[in-house]
């Protein structure tokens, strides 16, 4: 069983590199896959505790999910997480 989570402020693969990492940091979460087009971040899992604590993730790095508050914050961190993501795409 996998789970869907729509997100904002995800703009390119910096995003999408930052958001992998983030989610891979949660303790119980191996695999995370981000589907850019659409937005979305999808994890091999429906145990809502770890649902919960990679919202609560996504949230903090500044790509709630749909429908939460999208503060001058969220739009803050998500940007400098996406150039931190952006610049370990380039040394990688």
């Amino acid at each position: 069983m996998t789970t869907t989570i729509e997100i904002v402020n995800l703009k390119c693969n910096g995003c999408v590199n930052t958001v992998k990492k983030g989610v891979l940091n949660v303790e119980g979460i191996n695999e995370v896959e981000v589907d850019l087009e659409n937005s979305k971040v999808i994890i091999p899992t429906s145990d809502d505790s770890l649902i919960e604590e990679v919202k609560a993730k996504l949230s903090k790095m500044g790509y709630p999910e749909v429908g939460d508050a999208n503060t001058m914050i969220h739009k803050a961190k998500s940007f400098v997480s996406c150039a931190s993501g952006k610049m370990t795409l380039e040394t990688e």
